[in-house]
């Protein structure tokens, strides 16, 4: 049975699209723990980061690294730089979280999860997405 993530890959569910190639996907958490939380997978479906082979690992970090760029950019007021964690326990598919942080805190995945509506995902979405352009 295919992931949500190879769902969204698929366009089988939506997403708050912020980047994508022929290899890679970046779109928003839809559970949050900061405006512009950002997942980024391989569109290869594999449960474990560590058993990507190594051009797709590799690859899979440098796009990750283009798109927490944007992510810095586009959260510049409220957050210092973009966090990075790899649990790998919820979905059984590799992804990388992007988080806007502050401090060490605002990467605790026990947290509350912000609620957000369909138009402050898409205006997140597309302010990420401006910074990508540049």
């Amino acid at each position: 049975m295919s992931s949500i993530f190879t769902k969204i890959v698929n366009r089988e569910i939506p997403a708050y699209i912020i980047a994508e190639d022929d290899k890679y996907l970046a779109f928003l958490d839809i559970n949050p723990l900061a405006k512009g939380h950002t997942l980024v997978i391989p569109k290869k479906e594999v449960d474990y980061i560590f058993d990507l082979d190594d051009e797709t690992l590799t690859g899979l970090w440098l796009f990750a690294k283009r798109v927490a760029k944007a992510i810095d950019q586009y959260t510049k007021d409220v957050a210092i730089r973009t966090g990075v964690a790899v649990v790998g326990l919820d979905v059984p598919h590799a992804h990388i979280h992007l988080v806007p942080i502050s401090n060490v805190a605002d990467m605790n995945f026990a947290k509350p999860k912000l609620k957000l509506d369909p138009k402050e995902f898409e205006s997140i979405a597309e302010g990420i997405r401006s910074f990508l352009k540049k």
